[in-house]
């Protein structure tokens, strides 16, 4: 009865124990000149991240990817209307022939083209 009352009295619930392999218990200090700093924070603030968790991101891939910006992203959602509008096109091709279609999935393609050209350079 008594070991029961203990363990009730251990146990407050909460958010389980890290395992040793999650803990961040090293620390490493380096020194960086004013602009690598600058450009540390710069690019850690771009990729929506903090310093220390870019450097551990660079360690592990060797990279750390950019967050997309708000115009790419606009460029990401304009592309998924297309790609539906084709969608939509191909079945009405399908069901009326392809003559009926022709030009609307020629100006999509020629929309679509515009909007990757923009999208890689």
């Amino acid at each position: 009865m008594e070991k029961k009352q203990n363990t009730e009295r251990n146990n407050k619930g909460g958010r389980p124990p890290k395992s040793t392999a999650d803990k961040l218990k090293y620390r490493v200090t380096v020194k960086l000149a004013t602009p690598d700093y600058y450009t540390l924070k710069s690019r850690a603030r771009s990729a929506g991240i903090s310093a220390s968790e870019y450097l551990r991101e660079c360690f592990r891939k060797g990279y750390v990817r950019q967050r997309l910006t708000a115009e790419h992203s606009d460029y990401i959602r304009k592309l998924c209307g297309m790609a539906n509008n084709l969608n939509q096109l191909a079945h009405k091709a399908n069901a009326r022939g392809f003559d009926t279609a022709k030009l609307e999935c020629r100006v999509q393609v020629a929309r679509i083209e515009e909007l990757l050209n923009h999208i890689l350079l």
